[in-house]
């Protein structure tokens, strides 16, 4: 019984995650950059996470040097996001 309670000790709850995660977001992103985050969090709460996710992972690989502006999070978000296809059939 007690193991279990060790290794819950051990690993972050989800609050603490998410405060470790904001936390890393505030430094890397610019206000205006946060503020456009948060506004597709909104709306697209899955596309949120997965922009989130990306930058903490090049952060973590060192490959942001500087924080990131608005217009290059635009640049992000267009390279994550699927373009819509529109497919029309003619029968004839």
């Amino acid at each position: 019984m007690s193991n279990s309670n060790v290794d819950n000790e051990k690993e972050p709850n989800e609050d603490e995650v998410a405060s470790m995660k904001e936390q890393a977001l505030r430094t890397l992103l610019s206000s205006q950059a946060r503020l456009r985050l948060n506004n597709i969090k909104m709306v697209k709460p899955e596309l949120a996470v997965m922009v989130e996710n990306y930058l903490i992972g090049m952060a973590s690989q060192g490959r942001l040097n500087t924080q990131i502006t608005d217009d290059q999070l635009k640049l992000i978000l267009q390279s994550i996001q699927q373009p819509k296809h529109d497919f029309k059939i003619n029968r004839r």
